[in-house]
């Protein structure tokens, strides 16, 4: 489906569209590419043999998690510093941002010498505001959603004097992010599809802009996790709920922007959906292949093209991993819960008798079938089950899913009443 022509609140009408100016030009990007040269690393676009097998696409991988931020957001943010003017400079910029905007805003302001502040909400992990005060940021914590923080950043702005550094709705900063594309294209001409994520739209809007003027051919994709499709819904005039937890917090908008919004229904060809499922495996495998670590946004293409298979098969696609700042937890709870679904490593509950001998029994099926016992929990207590029975769940380790389904079937033979529990 082309949603160029698709109905948007936020984006001018057919006809005020083919009258009005550009909202954002190659030239645009291009300035911005020259004014931000040298400042930023120009990442490297890499082929990867084994996610092109993978997928049945050709796939160009742009490693924009190897910034000194680990996300793109630092050429937004770094092209809108430079373009202000003196005064703009001395009274300092403020922004509303829990994420890689406050990092990449924080460390380009501090280097050029200018004062940042950015509001965060107080539930924001304390993590977060240390990497923003690492890199010179004064944070301020107002408010219990991204919704107050911003209410205040904007209170801030009008009462100190400081200059409000939009995240994403900013042509400024869009046409910092669109020199993604710039060294994308330069690097590998051949690219005919770009698959990029979507928050509040700001890389896509630049990269788009961009790659359209250089490429008319190019096909434009857009990926927004299920969960929060704002875009999504925007662009192709839906009603849809946006919230919960998910793993790509860094698009987790709610409020797509005006301007990026206006922008997309102009450039771009379609905009899919991915699931939490989708994104934890890309984050895996993206990890396991690449050696390379991701976020949850960062993997949003990679996730697109293995769910969406059909319609990107024999493409030569561009991804962008956009961004590498995840929680060690949360990546080490995701690389478990890949191993899970992969079959590599299973729970099994099995009903027993509670008497001398009745796991030693269970323990030599598993020792036949060479399959490794990580974990034993007993329930003896809270259980449906006569006082002399109990429930074991046994966490383990295997070579392939074939060897637990081999030990299922070795344990069922034997009588034992046995499940293996799944993820959700």
């Amino acid at each position: 489906m082309d949603i160029s022509t698709a109905s948007s609140s936020a984006a001018p009408s057919p006809s005020a569209q083919s009258a009005a100016a550009p909202l954002l030009t190659l030239d645009d990007v291009r300035a911005a590419a020259a004014r931000i040269a040298g400042q930023v690393v120009r990442t490297p676009t890499h082929y990867s043999k084994t996610l092109s097998e993978i997928t049945g696409a050709e796939i160009w991988l742009k490693f924009e998690n190897l910034q000194f931020t680990a996300a793109f957001k630092e050429r937004g943010a770094l092209n809108a510093l430079l373009l202000l003017t003196d005064e703009q400079r001395a009274r300092g910029v403020i922004a509303a941002s829990a994420g890689n905007h406050a990092q990449g805003l924080s460390y380009h302001g501090t280097r050029l010498g200018m004062p940042v502040t950015i509001v965060m909400p107080r539930t924001t992990p304390t993590v977060k505001i240390m990497q923003t005060e690492s890199v010179g940021g004064k944070v301020v914590l107002e408010g219990e959603t991204y919704d107050d923080a911003y209410a205040h950043a904007r209170k801030l702005e009008a009462e100190l004097g400081f200059t409000f550094v939009h995240p994403f709705d900013d042509p400024n900063v869009a046409a910092g992010q669109g020199t993604v594309a710039l060294e994308m294209l330069e690097d590998v001409p051949e690219i005919d599809t770009l698959v990029v994520p979507i928050g509040g739209g700001g890389l896509l809007a630049g990269m788009g802009v961009a790659a359209r003027a250089m490429k008319p051919s190019i096909g434009l994709v857009g990926v927004q996790a299920t969960l929060f499709p704002s875009m999504y819904a925007r662009l192709k005039s839906l009603d849809l709920p946006c919230g919960g937890d998910t793993l790509a917090e860094g698009i987790a908008v709610k409020e797509p922007g005006a301007f990026t919004s206006a922008v997309l229904a102009r450039i771009l060809d379609d905009v899919v959906l991915v699931n939490e499922a989708a994104l934890e495996t890309a984050v895996a495998v993206i990890l396991q292949i690449e050696k390379t670590v991701v976020e949850g946004a960062g993997a949003a293409g990679l996730a697109a093209v293995m769910t969406h298979r059909k319609r990107f098969a024999g493409r030569k696609i561009g991804i962008v991993l956009c961004g590498g700042n995840i929680d060690t937890r949360l990546l080490a709870n995701v690389l478990l819960r890949d191993l899970a679904r992969s079959g590599r490593l299973a729970r099994l509950r099995l009903t027993l008798q509670d008497r001398p001998g009745a796991l030693f029994k269970v323990m030599n099926e598993f020792n036949a079938h060479q399959v490794n016992i990580i974990e034993i929990y007993h329930q003896r207590i809270f259980t449906h089950l006569p006082a002399k029975g109990l429930i074991t769940d046994i966490e383990c380790e295997a070579r392939d899913r074939e060897q637990i389904d081999l030990l299922l079937g070795g344990l069922r033979s034997k009588g034992y009443d046995v499940s293996q529990v799944e993820l959700g």
